[in-house]
């Protein structure tokens, strides 16, 4: 198969999106975005501070729009965030219009991956790890309903996981 117009990265968060779709893009000659730099562009300030003022369900709301809007484009890499596939309507835009990874990874890498760096709203709490594996169990069957592609990427580099989904949408 040729390669795909859209490439769509779904997963938990700290799975790797962001830096395996930055990477994707350059390799395939395509444009990359990210829906939380998206919505935090668009409105202005960042995403905890929606969280804050808004609540997860005021947060949705807006990832919907974004998610719609992004997943319109055409020769687009699109990272998003972890929570997208919650709202079904993100389901079947991200579904039916491009070709869904999912980057699945384990909840022991997702908390080495999350202790550091940005802001994660829903890890605000005495333990991320049980939250993690809460969010997995709930999110783990909406990503492999619409995945084209699983990759795991637990303990690997974000070249190795670029390099195997190019491999797979060459073919």
């Amino acid at each position: 198969m040729k390669h795909p117009r859209n490439i769509f990265l779904i997963g938990p968060m700290g799975a790797g999106k962001s830096a395996v779709g930055r990477h994707l893009s350059r390799a395939l000659h395509l444009s990359f975005v990210d829906s939380d730099d998206e919505l935090e562009s668009r409105t202005g300030v960042d995403i905890p501070f929606i969280f804050e003022k808004e609540g997860e369900s005021g947060f949705r709301r807006r990832e919907a729009v974004v998610i719609d809007d992004l997943s319109k484009m055409d020769g687009v890499v699109l990272a998003t965030g972890g929570g997208a596939v919650v709202d079904p309507e993100n389901r079947s835009h991200l579904g039916g219009r491009g070709f869904v990874v999912y980057l699945y990874t384990t909840v022991d890498q997702q908390v080495a991956r999350t202790q550091k760096g940005r802001e994660r709203p829903l890890l605000e709490n005495k333990d991320p790890r049980i939250t993690l594996q809460k969010l997995l169990d709930l999110r783990d069957p909406l990503y492999r309903e619409i995945a084209d592609l699983v990759v795991e990427t637990d303990g690997r580099k974000v070249k190795s996981v670029a390099n195997e989904i190019i491999d797979q949408v060459s073919s």
